[in-house]
């Protein structure tokens, strides 16, 4: 893994990927994505096992593109293969839910911009955004706890941390979360006031 790649802007990273071809530049950039996409993908899939399956998947598909093409706003585009992947899972189930056939007349690029696609999961966004920002270990414990399902014993031993301090890392890192989140959603409020 790059040493100390999270100081390293999303360009950036790219930019080190198509210049060594170093799968891991392009690893720790996916990584910053993988809450976001489970986010994205558990919102139309509804199901745990399915959503991590479909994260594999834009996984695989972010490999295979970046090696044929160059892409530039990073978010954008993973979130657009995120979408895309749920909606062809979805139209393949044989019961299909009601609400898909609203995602359909959404998908097509021309309709609707990756910045309008991205609104509507500004939740998730913030969530990323407020866990990049907390402490490591309670970033770490609260990704594994929620995003993982793994159990404070789990936690305990991948990170080499008592049971006692994971407990604490998920409540301590609940509550800055909780308060980022109220931060950024008050912040958007205030910023769309000014028409």
């Amino acid at each position: 893994m790059p040493r100390h790649s999270e100081h390293i802007s999303d360009d950036r990273l790219l930019a080190n990927y198509y210049k060594t071809h170093d799968p891991e530049w392009l690893g720790a950039l996916l990584a910053r994505y993988t809450m976001l996409l489970f986010g994205v993908c558990m919102k139309y899939l509804k199901q745990e096992e399915e959503a991590r399956d479909a994260v594999q998947q834009v996984y695989l598909k972010v490999l295979s593109a970046t090696a044929k093409t160059e892409v530039h706003n990073f978010g954008g585009w993973v979130y657009q293969i995120a979408r895309n992947e749920c909606l062809s899972r979805l139209r393949q189930q044989p019961e299909r839910p009601a609400d898909t056939e609203t995602f359909d007349r959404e998908e097509a690029p021309e309709s609707l911009s990756v910045e309008e696609w991205m609104a509507e999961d500004r939740k998730f966004i913030q969530l990323e955004q407020a866990l990049k920002e907390l402490k490591t270990h309670q970033q770490e414990c609260i990704t594994l706890f929620y995003f993982q399902s793994k159990s404070y014993q789990e936690i305990a031993a991948e990170l080499k941390l008592s049971i006692k301090e994971v407990k604490s890392h998920i409540q301590n890192g609940k509550r800055n979360l909780k308060v980022k989140l109220e931060a950024a959603s008050h912040q958007a409020e205030k910023g769309g006031s000014h028409d």
